[in-house]
């Protein structure tokens, strides 16, 4: 047909793959397909059935209440059983917790503190507190007033006492600030709740208009970075003018550490003005040569904006995803925690003054029975008190490998539940492009389809794409804490390798997450295995590499302007709402009375970021999809009779083709 040689496809045959190949029988994602990848799909199921085994023994063997109640000097709780009326831990002498131990033990042995702590004693065991403070409860336990004084010691002052003291109140949280906080929750839930439904009106809104707006949007976007660059060019070269007239050099400034003394040398604002205008030059050359590819990128977000029109239950399925993911953690917490607190607990002998000459004879930190306390008058304070839990078992000699399955388990699951919603929304998506009559050919349930027909036929492949990325990220995380090992030595050889890893990984975690991303949209259209999709979606993409930049960018630029949209857009909403700047609503509509009126601010903000987020992450889904379709259906189609093109007549108009329909055939619905 005498068309121009798209510069994409230069390089059609040979590193970058062949192009697609016309199929008949095609017509969108394929209906009779088989499983894929299934001994990685069995090897998933057992992967599974051992992590519940893990969570079974992790049941049986652990105690989580050591974590969650505190525990006398005999090893009894506080607050539940026979001390169910007694719900709070006093400590005989506070001070040797301030002086003598490590006060937040929390891990796995609880708030330790050497001293006893009982509920009821007997004073002529000499196990009664020898003086008394006013306190309050905090986190179970009674902790001293900050300016509560206390009679002489030798080895305590008052100052001491305090400091001590408030150092215990600020490290567990006053009662106080939580009462506030769950005071101010209380009065501002429901307005909360408002703010993110605004969120959500907002982001839904930002999404179908798209259709409308999408083209001028992104001018203006793009109009608005090169206003900001020309901006700072103008400043540079004024900075720099100024600097220049009064003669300030770099050579008169010499070598400093001080970067801030560099911005009154007239050769910063020279590099900085040659910086912008470069990327200014740059930016516009793009513009010039680029402005096909850029109508190219806005007509596939304006058919992704109609796409999530067309199916909008589509918008729910992050909840399915924040669900899935909500099991996921939960199980690997309850897990951890049950297998940290898991072993017998062990007593040991303790005397306040071991040091003395008539303690030294009593063989302390030896197991004693917490029922039968000692009674020795030579060593004053000799007691069984608590000391920690057993290792000794198979469980508990076993404890760290189990962890880290429970680790690797918890990666594993939550990356497959990840690539269950994208493969899901791309099987969705697949079916509104392949349609040729929109929206008639449009499948009733395209979503619930989709989600069955990938964990039916695919959950192997999944579970095969989540594997690689969930080794990468361990990998991430094991570099992680040897790094933060080693920056004690301070040894830079070391510590730049371990950056240069760190570096490396994070590239190949990025590059995983996409080559996944598009391979699990390949199975979603075509039902191959994961190494075969992956191959294809990258070749394919790397025949129109130059496209993939341009609305990877454009379509960045975009969600970026949404979400500071709709997350600034509610920001600014709570604050003028919650500080009372908005007046006259009416009663009943006054902003509430609160102690930190931040607090509720923040709250919408994050939870309008979660939302966008959620929303954005299915139209840039839709976006990725309708992409591939789109270059399928441009390599294997040619707009013939026979061979029509899918694409909307938007795209076709812009790429200068058309479909050549036989008169007597239905027109196109697009």
């Amino acid at each position: 047909m005498g068309e121009k040689q798209d510069p994409d496809k230069a390089y059609g045959d040979g590193a970058r793959g062949k192009p697609a190949k016309y199929d008949p029988s095609f017509r969108g994602p394929i209906r009779n397909r088989s499983c894929t990848d299934i001994i990685c799909c069995l090897l998933f199921f057992v992967f599974i059935l051992g992590y519940i085994a893990v969570g079974l023994v992790a049941w049986v063997y652990g105690d989580p209440q050591q974590v969650l109640y505190p525990r006398n000097s005999t090893g009894a709780y506080c607050g539940i059983g026979e001390n169910k009326d007694k719900p709070y831990l006093l400590y005989f002498n506070i001070f040797s917790c301030i002086l003598t131990t490590n006060v937040i033990a929390v891990a796995q042995n609880g708030l330790e503190c050497p001293t006893p702590q009982q509920v009821y004693q007997s004073l002529s065991r000499e196990l009664c507190p020898s003086f008394l403070l006013p306190s309050s409860p905090a986190l179970g336990r009674c902790f001293p007033w900050p300016n509560s004084t206390v009679p002489p010691f030798p080895e305590i002052s008052n100052m001491s006492v305090t400091q001590g003291i408030s150092g215990l109140l600020d490290s567990l949280n006053a009662r106080d600030i939580s009462v506030k906080i769950f005071e101010d929750f209380a009065q501002s839930w429901y307005w909360i709740l408002a703010a993110l439904g605004v969120a959500l009106i907002l982001s839904l809104l930002f999404i179908l208009l798209l259709r409308l707006v999408a083209g001028p949007l992104v001018f203006v976007l793009i109009i608005g970075v090169l206003g900001v660059l020309a901006y700072g060019i103008y400043h540079c070269w004024k900075e720099y003018r100024l600097l220049r007239d009064k003669g300030a050099s770099i050579s008169q400034l010499g070598f400093t550490t001080n970067l801030s003394a560099y911005s009154s040398v007239q050769e910063t604002w020279l590099a900085a003005l040659i910086l912008l205008a470069v990327l200014e030059g740059i930016l516009l050359l793009m513009l010039i040569f680029l402005r096909q590819r850029i109508r190219i990128a806005i007509a596939l977000l304006e058919e992704a904006s109609r796409a999530v029109g067309q199916m909008m239950s589509t918008l729910l399925y992050p909840l399915v995803t924040f669900v899935l993911l909500l099991v996921c953690i939960a199980y690997w917490a309850m897990t951890a925690l049950y297998l940290a607190t898991s072993g017998q607990p062990q007593y040991v002998l303790w005397a306040p003054n071991a040091s003395l000459p008539d303690c030294e004879k009593v063989p302390m930190n030896t197991s004693c029975d917490p029922m039968n306390q000692p009674v020795n008058s030579t060593c004053p304070g000799l007691m069984c008190v608590f000391q920690g839990y057993l290792s000794t078992g198979l469980v508990q000699r076993s404890l760290f490998n189990l962890q880290i399955y429970g680790v690797l388990g918890l990666f594993w699951t939550i990356n497959w539940v990840l690539a269950l919603g994208q493969c899901v929304l791309a099987g969705a998506f697949a079916s509104f492009y392949w349609a040729f009559h929109k929206p008639r050919d449009i499948p009733t349930f395209p979503l619930s389809s989709a989600f069955i027909r990938t964990l039916r036929y695919h959950t192997g492949s999944l579970a095969f794409g989540a594997l690689i990325l969930t080794l990468v990220q361990i990998a991430r995380a094991v570099l992680e804490y040897i790094d933060h090992k080693l920056r004690g030595a301070q040894n830079p050889v070391a510590r730049c390798i371990i950056c240069c890893f760190k570096c490396c990984l994070w590239c190949l975690e990025k590059f995983i997450k996409f080559l996944n991303r598009n391979a699990y949209i390949m199975i979603a259209i075509y039902g191959k295995n994961f190494c075969v999709s992956a191959k294809n979606a990258f070749s394919l993409l790397m025949r129109n590499i130059v496209r993939v930049v341009v609305l990877d960018k454009v379509t960045d630029l975009l969600l970026f302007f949404g979400k500071l949209l709709v997350v600034g857009g509610v920001g600014v909403l709570s604050f003028f709402f919650f500080t009372g700047r908005i007046q006259g609503l009416g009663k009943g509509f006054d902003s509430p009375n609160l102690n930190y009126y931040w607090l509720p601010i923040m709250t919408s903000i994050l939870g309008a970021y979660v939302i966008a987020s959620g929303f954005f992450s299915v139209f840039g889904m839709c976006v990725d999809t309708l992409f591939l379709c789109f270059l399928e259906d441009l390599e294997r189609n040619d707009g013939s009779a026979a061979r029509p093109y899918y694409m909307s007549k938007a795209l076709l108009k812009i790429l200068g083709k058309k479909n050549e329909v036989p008169s007597g055939d239905k027109k196109r619905k697009k």
